[in-house]
């Protein structure tokens, strides 16, 4: 008599099966570790661009009209940085515009403006290509966050503000939004720094970039008419 015993057929095909949803359970598992890891790192890798760019912004726009011999027509204009502005009134903000804004001050106390680097400031965004550039004392505008799709650069994140979320909103000292500019510009008393930004690529879970949102407030207190 043969005591031989082995396993049958259906019990090896029944161990495949269970080898194979344990073995799909656990690549499941990687891939949806590695995908959260991927997005997690996008989103860091965006923070990291991101909030250095609105910690300057803010501190260099909390400096417009910075004027410490109480000079007059100190101003300059934002055409050439070398003859004097026409708006005098407007002060240390010569451009403010939902997507632009140019501030002047006079860091180094020469009772001038424009003869020391980044006394004349103008942030501008593109709503073309999807990026915020910076300008020093009428020099050429380069890229501050983002990049131009065509420069061969990496770009880890577009910025992506619209009508509805503006990058500068501006207000009066009571809180009111200044909306007829530039004419409101001398009563300006804060302003709201507001960046939308998108991930370059994509998130994994979605397949669409990651779209996150950054603002501030800034008080520029030296903008205020003198007494």
């Amino acid at each position: 008599m043969n005591d031989a015993k082995g396993y049958t057929l259906v019990e090896i095909l029944v161990a495949v099966a269970v080898s194979l949803v344990l073995l799909g359970a656990v690549y499941a598992a990687v891939n949806s570790v590695q995908r959260s890891s991927a997005g997690i790192e996008r989103k860091v890798t965006a923070q990291q661009d991101v909030r250095p760019a609105l910690e300057l912004m803010a501190m260099e726009i909390r400096m417009a009209s910075y004027d410490p011999n109480f000079v007059t027509d100190i101003w300059r204009s934002t055409a050439d940085c070398a003859s004097v502005a026409a708006n005098q009134p407007y002060r240390g903000i010569q451009t403010a515009t939902a997507d632009s804004i140019t501030v002047e001050m006079d860091i180094d106390g020469s009772s001038s403006v424009g003869d020391h680097p980044n006394e004349v400031i103008s942030y501008a965004y593109d709503a073309t290509e999807y990026y915020i550039t910076r300008a020093t004392n009428c020099g050429t505008a380069q890229p501050f966050l983002g990049d131009r799709a065509d420069s061969g650069r990496p770009r880890t994140v577009r910025v992506v503000n619209d009508t509805a979320k503006p990058v500068f909103r501006y207000y009066d000292g009571s809180g009111n939004e200044i909306t007829a500019l530039p004419a409101g510009i001398p009563n300006i008393r804060t302003i709201e720094i507001t960046l939308v930004v998108e991930t370059a690529e994509v998130d994994p879970h979605t397949g669409n970039p990651r779209t996150m949102i950054y603002s501030t407030t800034v008080i520029p207190r030296n903008h205020a008419p003198l007494p």
